[in-house]
This record gives structure tokens, sequence and C-alpha cells, in this order.
């Protein structure tokens, strides 16, 4: 993120906003460890999908957006809000988000 741009998070805790716009916040209950496992495995899949849409292999973008939208859900951004979960399940969606990613990757 640039220096210009503004963090803060909302009172709940469940969004962080960014340059006036709200995003949903990372579920705060993953592990430091897996949590920085899954940012690289999205940014990875960012890159991807960049150089798939430069390419023009639309084949390989659906692969790349895929994975993004894998590492989002793994991490509590996208999909049922992570505050309405119990820790459980949880901790089951980072586990097998984090378990697919790295299959991905060794496939």
């Amino acid at each position: 993120m640039s220096a210009d741009r503004s963090r803060e998070t909302t009172p709940d805790g469940h969004h962080v906003v960014i340059g006036g716009r709200r995003w949903r916040a990372t579920d705060p209950s993953v592990p430091e460890e897996t949590a920085a496992r899954l940012r690289h495995h999205l940014m990875a899949a960012r890159r991807a999908v960049r150089a798939a849409l430069a390419a023009g292999d639309a084949e390989a973008e659906r692969a790349a957006r895929a994975r993004v939208d894998g590492a989002k859900v793994a991490l509590g951004e996208r999909g049922t809000p992570w505050w309405e979960q119990s820790e459980a399940v949880r901790r089951r969606r980072w586990e097998r988000g984090l378990a697919a990613l790295d299959d991905d990757t060794t496939s």
C-alpha cells in the first residue's frame, strides 16, 4: 500500500477502510504464519491474473482468479462473514483453503 493511503479499522473490527473504501478485514483468528502463507498465495495468484491478461489467455485467467478467490475466502475476506461463523468452521475454512492452494502449486 502506498504511504498516501490511510488504513483504519471499523469499530467492530469487521472491516478496514483504505482510501475511503470499506473492505472486509482478514479473520483475526487465522494464525499469523497461516495468514502469511495465504497472502503469499494471494499475491502470486494476482500476478498470475495480470500475466494471463497480458497474454490473452482466458483459461489461465480463470484459473488464477479462482486461486485469488480461494485465498480471499480462506482469509475470511469473502464468503460467509467470519464473525458469523463458529471457531471450528473458521478453522476448517482456512485449513482447507491453504491445503487447496498448496496442492494447486504442487500439481
